[in-house]
């Protein structure tokens, strides 16, 4: 090991031992170096080992795991060998992980300042004194606004991007040297996502702490990583610099990876993986992606591939670099929009805020709706997509209208008939055109139910059907979504992340739904099964007709599968129209600043932050909504007026007090 290695790992396998005695790999032989003050990203399908890596870098394995051979050794020390006083020790002081979720990792019930003081008592030798100090110098270096302030809040009452620095915070705190991010942003917002991108690039430059940084997606990996590692099935299958490869991927696996991330250029679905990831511990001959691979040849079926030098780095293939490699292209889109209306919304407004007597009592002022003067049109075949940041109000709108939460007031009209605002009030015929696919499907499918008998439910309820004919629906049901009719006698626990929400999907359509609402339903999940997941939707509405109203806050992803767009914030319409040209200049100030956040799997193509990481407690009482924020703001006006719409073109509606030659027009959408 040089003496510049921080992280060494030698030759790792791990797993599990059958019942029958043998020895189930998860990781296969693995090596991989980490150099102080070097950032690292790992990459790969959920399933592919990436967790499993960067928690054995501390030593820790999940229950049931255990090394089978090799080493990993964290500055000097070989953290399977030294003992558990020892690995915690660097675990809380040398070596911190960074979760996925930093909410989680953080006690609700606890101000930020206390949770920093406890881990500053646990892993220092400070005094109070001291530890108060210390304190604001973390909160300052993660760079967040007013330190005393922060530390008085409680979790909640920061954004995801807040919560994330204080976690980081608190581990460079204790004095960390390594830094392991298991995707530290796939929940946050594009813009958020950016911020802590940046701040991450910058903290790297400041302090010399090295980064293990795990993620599905090559966009991400690619504004952070100095070097980029691709797993697969448990194998390291490309290793090299992040330009490098990002420019001229070298296996077929990488080349797949980025062909799944969707690109704002044209309206296109990005190209899905076809096949399925390798049964975790299997036994297995060849080359792990041989399945799906395209170029496979009969040497990959039979003989394990060597890694080989490319210009890069490594890659482990037998045909790397192959020209025989042809580029991936995504599905065009075709418009199914037919001229039937499927669902309209006029003048809704929501609010979560009940008005008690203590609050008439006191002469309290009504906070401003959370949700206000919303109105759209979507027909059938045709898809609208909400977007926008946490906290814009799309969830909320999605709930009216599947009646989970009842509007103070406005119209709601589905296939032509007005719907009471209380899912209660609805009769069958009311709510069975009209379907939800919810965000996580792990919350939503029942655990102790199998596939077939969660397909079963909605078949029972709105239709007469026979056990066999329930039967060859079910199959119908689970063929339509690319699944096996096998996996009709699994239970959701069984299945993937993918493969849970294709059931969520398949279920949804069991009800031959007009409507069908998609909330955030492909942001937790990989690329390539997103892309699927994409492709799915698009393919099912073309067989069925059906309207979405999909909501998510990445246009890219809203691009790929939307005819209309409307952009949210703060509960209000800033922009709406035609997927094109909402697209197409000039756009509404808040609309470049998602814009601007894109990832692009290119290192030089680093995100515009065009508007400040902030929250916002609730929408501005008068005026414009995005007022606080703005970089392009005018003057008193964008307090105190509702901004009037701006017409360029047919269709297309921005409301903002700037003329239309003085809105916003970013140079490339690409």
């Amino acid at each position: 090991m040089t003496e510049t290695t921080l992280i060494e790992i030698k030759n790792l396998t791990l797993g599990f031992t059958s019942r029958g005695g043998q020895e189930r790999p998860i990781l296969r032989d693995l090596s991989l170096n980490v150099a102080a003050g070097q950032t690292i990203g790992i990459v790969g399908e959920s399933g592919s080992g990436k967790s499993t890596v960067a928690l054995a870098m501390m030593g820790y394995l999940k229950p049931g795991l255990k090394v089978f051979s090799g080493h990993v050794v964290f500055d000097g020390h070989d953290m399977f060998e030294i003992s558990e006083e020892a690995r915690t020790r660097l675990r809380g002081g040398s070596i911190a992980l960074i979760p996925q979720d930093a909410g989680q990792s953080l006690t609700p019930t606890m101000r930020v300042g206390d949770q920093i003081d406890e881990a500053l008592r646990l892993h220092t030798r400070l005094n109070a004194e001291q530890r108060q100090s210390k304190m604001g110098e973390i909160l300052n270096r993660v760079r967040l606004p007013s330190a005393q302030d922060i530390a008085r809040r409680y979790p909640h009452e920061l954004s995801g991007g807040q919560q994330q620095r204080v976690v980081i915070g608190m581990a460079l705190g204790t004095g960390a040297k390594a830094l392991l991010l298991d995707e530290p942003t796939t929940g946050l917002d594009v813009t958020t996502q950016a911020h802590i991108l940046q701040f991450l690039r910058s903290l790297v430059s400041d302090t010399g702490v090295s980064m293990v940084y795990v993620s599905h997606d090559l966009g991400v990996i690619a504004q952070v990583a100095d070097r980029i590692a691709v797993m697969y099935a448990g194998e390291l299958v490309e290793l090299g610099g992040a330009r490098g490869l990002l420019a001229s991927p070298a296996h077929p696996y990488t080349r797949a990876l980025l062909a799944s991330i969707p690109r704002l250029g044209a309206k296109v679905i990005p190209a899905a993986l076809d096949g399925f990831h390798p049964i975790v511990g299997e036994d297995r001959q060849g080359c792990a992606f041989v399945a799906r691979c395209p170029i496979a040849q009969e040497r990959c079926r039979a003989t394990v591939p060597a890694m080989v030098d490319v210009a890069h780095g490594q890659a482990k293939c037998f045909y790397a670099d192959s020209d025989g490699m042809e580029k991936i292209e995504g599905t065009p889109v075709v418009s199914t929009r037919k001229d039937e209306v499927a669902v309209e919304a006029d003048d809704l407004a929501i609010s979560y805020h009940h008005r008690g007597i203590i609050d008439l009592l006191l002469g309290k002022e009504v906070p401003p709706d959370t949700v206000a003067r919303v109105g759209f049109s979507v027909n059938k075949g045709e898809t609208l997509g909400l977007v926008g940041e946490s906290g814009c109000g799309k969830s909320t709108i999605l709930k009216a209208l599947s009646g989970l939460k009842a509007p103070k007031h406005g119209r709601m009209v589905i296939d032509g008939q007005e719907i009471p605002g209380r899912v209660a009030q609805r009769t069958l015929d009311v709510i069975k055109p009209l379907q939800m696919v919810f965000q996580n499907a792990d919350s939503s499918l029942n655990p102790r139910r199998s596939v077939r008998e969660i397909l079963q439910a909605p078949l029972r309820l709105y239709f007469e059907l026979s056990h066999q004919e329930m039967e060859t629906r079910c199959e119908e049901l689970i063929d339509a979504v690319r699944l096996p009719k096998t996996y009709l006698d699994r239970f959701p626990g069984q299945l993937s992340g993918g493969e849970k929400q294709r059931v969520a999907i398949a279920r949804a359509f069991a009800a031959e739904p007009e409507l069908v609402l998609c909330d955030e339903i492909t942001s937790a999940l990989d690329v390539s099964v997103q892309a699927a997941a994409l492709l799915l939707l698009k393919q099912l509405q073309e067989m069925r007709g059906a309207a979405y109203v999909f909501v998510s806050h990445d246009l890219a992803v809203v691009r790929a599968i939307s005819d209309q767009i409307a952009v949210l914030y703060q509960g209000r319409i800033c922009e709406s129209g035609p997927t094109e040209a909402v697209f197409r200049p000039p756009f509404h100030p808040y609309t470049e600043v998602l814009l601007g956040a894109i990832l692009q799997p290119d290192p030089d193509a680093v995100p515009r932050l065009l508007a400040d990481d902030v929250i916002d407690r609730e929408p501005p009482s008068t005026g414009c909504p995005f007022q606080r924020r703005c970089s392009r703001r005018i003057d008193a006006r964008c307090d105190e007026i509702l901004p009037p719409p701006r017409h360029p073109e047919t269709g297309h509606v921005i409301y903002c007090h700037l003329e239309t030659d003085e809105l916003p027009a970013l140079n490339a959408v690409e």
